[in-house]
């Protein structure tokens, strides 16, 4: 079977890193495919916590070739940057399947000739091209594969011991909207980080009796702006500097400009800001945390070990009975399903290659956004975009004129397939 049109380059996942790509590949005269299991974009984020602001400035936050609106203010909230990436989609005029999820991703065979055109179209040298198997028994066929399926992709809610007994309500913060269910009872939010921070002082400021905040590792904590200039700003321009020195500026920094909050139950942290970093664990950015816990509205406690019925079990050997726990305990990349079998992912499961670097184990498999920088995430999905973009359109031999035909490229617009019954 012939076919005038190659096979497309499949993007997974049609949140911000997906979207950016996939707007970054049209430019370039790449036909890009976004694959989206849920029915609309930005899934990830309509499911966040109403609460929930960008950490980073709209300003550094905007994708390729789209700025974020300046009505949108400079902390943009959780709506506004699900409708950003709604216009982004449009306005890109991107190939967008909804209702489908891949399940599986696998080389192609070298004569692999699909009905949509599996073997046809090929540049010399890009290779056979890879089979995505999807919901339905679909098989889709296509010259490269661009993962862009989220940092925070399947909730990690920890096996502690006899959290089967517990009586009270237990839920990832995954599950977490807004304070109104906890109005009035006894919550403890488990875990320092920036969604448990920001959820501890939701819950204080909406009506919770009582929060606690379990912590293992006491967090850096920074302020989100200072006199006008904004972290992530700070963030860019250290990133590249020797961890050590950036360690000890983060520690001068510290003493400057956030209290110290040991007599509270939450010490300065013993290990360095960018060391912490280089490990996964970004600061917490203060929307609040430090006025709570010095007004004694969230109160810091030690780190979960056990459950025992209505009973937490502290890593003090304390115990409290609060009424619900919110988990918020982070999230697993979840890829080994996908692509576990193509040995392309390190014992934590993260991709071995990132941006446009591919895998040579599994030449034309990208990733994008599976990192969580200093600089923010937003950005660096910007960036990566286009330098995946630049990679593919090389590796695809994609000659100039086809750069400049891409503004005529079909507008599909957002194309809904309903999923299977």
């Amino acid at each position: 079977m012939s076919s005038t049109q190659p096979r497309p380059v499949y993007v997974i996942g049609a949140g911000p890193g997906g979207l950016a790509v996939a707007a970054a590949l049209r430019a370039r005269g790449v036909r890009a495919v976004v694959v989206e299991k849920s029915d609309g974009v930005g899934a990830s984020w309509r499911g966040h916590y109403a609460r929930l602001h960008l950490h980073t400035t709209r300003r550094l936050s905007a994708l390729p070739g789209l700025a974020i609106p300046r009505r949108f203010g400079r902390w943009v909230s959780r709506d506004d940057v699900v409708r950003y990436l709604e216009k982004y989609a449009e306005f890109h005029e991107l190939e967008l399947v909804t209702g489908v999820e891949v399940t599986r991703i696998e080389r192609a065979p070298a004569a692999a000739g699909a009905g949509d055109g599996a073997g046809d179209g090929a540049a010399a040298g890009e290779g056979p091209g890879w089979l995505l198997h999807a919901s339905g028994g679909r098989v889709l066929a296509g010259r490269a594969v661009v993962v862009a399926t989220g940092f925070n992709h399947t909730p990690r809610l920890p096996d502690w011991p006899g959290r089967d007994t517990y009586t009270g309500a237990l839920a990832h913060a995954s599950a977490y909207r807004d304070p109104k269910p906890y109005e009035g009872r006894d919550v403890l939010v488990v875990g320092a980080g920036n969604t448990g921070a920001e959820i501890a002082v939701d819950l204080a400021e909406g009506g919770a009796a009582r929060v606690r905040l379990a912590v293992r590792t006491a967090p850096h904590i920074v302020r989100r702006s200072t006199a006008g200039w904004p972290a992530q700003r700070t963030g860019i321009l250290v990133r590249r500097l020797p961890v050590r020195l950036v360690d000890r500026l983060g520690a001068l920094t510290a003493k400057v400009s956030v209290p110290d909050l040991t007599a509270y139950g939450l010490p300065r942290p013993e290990s360095g800001l960018y060391s912490r970093v280089r490990q996964g664990a970004i600061p917490v950015q203060d929307v609040g945390l430090i006025a709570a816990v010095r007004a004694g509205t969230v109160e810091p406690v030690a780190a979960v070990e056990a459950f025992d019925g209505a009973e937490v079990v502290l890593a003090d050997g304390s115990r409290i009975t609060p009424d619900a726990v919110v988990a918020a305990t982070g999230y697993r990349r979840g890829l080994e399903g996908l692509i576990g079998h193509l040995d392309v992912l390190d014992e934590r499961g993260r991709p071995l290659a990132h941006g446009r670097r591919t895998p040579a184990q599994a030449p034309g498999l990208y990733f994008t956004g599976f990192t969580n920088p200093i600089s923010g995430m937003f950005r660096e999905m910007a960036l990566d975009a286009e330098k995946i973009a630049k990679a593919l359109a090389r590796r695809l031999g994609v000659r100039a004129e086809a750069r400049r035909a891409a503004a005529h490229l079909p507008n599909t617009g957002l194309r809904p397939v309903d999923p299977p019954a």
